[in-house]
């Protein structure tokens, strides 16, 4: 997955959005307009990660806080949360119908889940959360609010940081009894799993949200990379240290689960949880049981806020930077009242996630929102860069930046691989759907039908734009589409450009009576 959709994908991004230096939205007016409805598709999809995953966040902030206690919060069963059910060997052999109390901490003192019936009975937003919100979205705005000047000195932070952080837990998790169970369970492949579509799906899901492509992130950001930077160079670098974060932080939580495992006399697989049970309940419960817990709980929601704080700070950039190319007069002249509107916008759209159903909103924003939507949106993009405009205009913009063209293997996976892989990976999704389900919880048919809604609303962008831009261009339906297929405006390098505005090579056939120097019209 991440070899032949994620990478090739991850290298196509950067050397296209730095070439033209544009976003997600406007970069389409120099490749194929008929597809620009794509980056409004991926705006829409960014917009909805927003509403829920800054509400992760808060809650990462919020067991950071709770961590600065003599005795962490969920390490008995004496609070006024608990109930009869709590046991501290809840995870011990013969306790089915016994929960842990980092369990009952998080449902039922830290989301008050139990005081929501279903989708239908959200109850009013916990001030806890909203003021989590408010925190995340000021260091937010303030992270972008001045563009990439401000932006890539808080990354210094959050990218960093929690490197650090991991190696400190892995060298604490190697430590404790039991962890080379963890390990073994970890790195021992279960090949049959192979055949389980769902697992592909994830699969995707974890490489696109972690990589980036599709997301515009990486345009956005590549979009301020000197016209010469070596982009090839920074795709291996980048892809190779995401994967070796993922596995780093991997054998981190197989290390604690073993240790958990160790402790409670379960198998691993009986302990792992997925979602945000592993970080909220499994990982808090095995902490609570350390030597010095509250600096072991501070450690890893940092971590845990550190990275999720990053994501947000490349999603809500790749809006930014989008919305201003595309129209720079309006919003990109105002960066800092615009950036301040679309906090805003996402902060009013996280609100539901507050509340005591926000877990059901969770859920359902989380599989609708952007899962299935972006597999769709990444095969489109790709399609309309590789057979559109076309591998061979990209192999001459790639030579232009770096003095030589990509390699065979580069090309095979833009022409056919990577575009009909991510297709088929669609299809298997769609193909291996379940009802939605949280827990014994089977959400009903019209929380369903308006999570198609929000399936439906950024993929029909996509023929939405293209019947709009066959609308306003004149001429017979081929003309018209012949015209939406081909560049609208041509994109000089920096030294054609100079060249051309110095009286050489005036019969360029490249040369339109606009053109660009370093992304600014000459």
């Amino acid at each position: 997955m991440l070899i032949l959709g994620g990478m090739p994908l991850f290298y196509l991004e950067l050397a296209l959005g730095q070439f033209y230096r544009s976003g997600c939205i406007s970069i389409w007016r120099y490749i194929c307009p008929l597809f620009k409805g794509v980056g409004f598709g991926i705006c829409v999809i960014a917009s909805y990660m927003s509403f829920y995953y800054n509400t992760i966040i808060s809650t990462a902030i919020y067991y950071i806080f709770a961590s600065f206690t003599s005795e962490l919060p969920w390490a008995n069963c004496n609070n006024t949360w608990n109930t009869y059910n709590c046991s501290t060997n809840a995870t011990s052999t013969g306790a089915e119908n016994h929960v842990s109390p980092a369990e009952e901490y998080y449902t039922r003192s830290v989301l008050e889940f139990h005081k929501s019936s279903g989708i239908d009975d959200l109850g009013p937003p916990r001030w806890q959360f909203v003021c989590g919100l408010l925190l995340v979205f000021f260091m937010v705005y303030f992270a972008l609010w001045k563009g990439p000047k401000s932006s890539g000195k808080a990354v210094w932070v959050t990218a960093i940081s929690p490197f650090i952080v991991l190696f400190i837990l892995l060298i604490r998790g190697l430590t404790l009894e039991g962890s080379s169970e963890g390990l073994r369970y970890f790195l021992t492949p279960d090949w049959e799993r192979l055949l389980d579509g769902e697992v592909w799906s994830d699969a995707a899901a974890q490489v696109f949200f972690s990589l980036g492509p599709g997301f515009g992130v990486l345009m956005a950001l590549a979009s301020y990379n000197p016209f010469d930077n070596n982009f090839y160079r920074d795709a291996l670098l980048t892809s190779f240290i995401n994967f070796f974060a993922s596995f780093l932080s991997g054998l981190v939580v197989f290390s604690v689960l073993g240790y958990l495992s160790f402790v409670t006399g379960k198998d691993v697989k009986d302990v792992v949880q997925d979602g945000p049970g592993l970080v909220f309940v499994a990982y808090p419960t095995a902490i609570a049981t350390m030597p010095g817990a509250q600096f072991w709980s501070v450690l890893f929601f940092i971590m845990l806020a550190s990275l999720g704080l990053d994501s947000t700070f490349g999603g809500l950039e790749a809006i930014l930077t989008a919305i201003s190319d595309e129209w720079p007069q309006l919003f990109g002249s105002h960066r800092k009242l615009f950036c301040l509107g679309i906090c805003a916008y996402c902060f009013l759209g996280s609100l539901p996630t507050t509340t005591y159903g926000g877990q059901y909103v969770i859920t359902l924003l989380d599989f609708f929102g952007p899962t299935i939507a972006i597999l769709f949106i990444v095969f489109v993009e790709a399609a309309a860069m590789c057979w559109f405009y076309g591998v061979r205009r990209i192999s001459n913009d790639v030579n232009k930046m770096l003095g030589h063209k990509p390699g065979p293997f580069w090309v095979v996976c833009w022409v056919c691989i990577s575009p009909v892989f991510i297709l088929a990976i669609f299809v298997l999704t769609l193909a291996s759907y379940k009802p939605l389900e949280l827990g014994p919880y089977v959400f009903p048919q019209w929380s369903v039908g308006l999570g198609w809604i929000l399936t439906a609303s950024s993929i029909l962008c996509i023929p939405g734009y293209m019947v709009y831009k066959l609308a306003i261009t004149k001429g017979n339906f081929w003309t018209r589409v012949k015209k939406c297929i081909e560049p609208e405006e041509y994109f000089l390098d920096p030294a054609e450009a100079i060249a051309l505005k110095n009286g050489h090579g005036k019969d360029h056939p490249e040369c339109n009576d606009i053109f660009k120097e370093g992304g600014q019209t000459i």
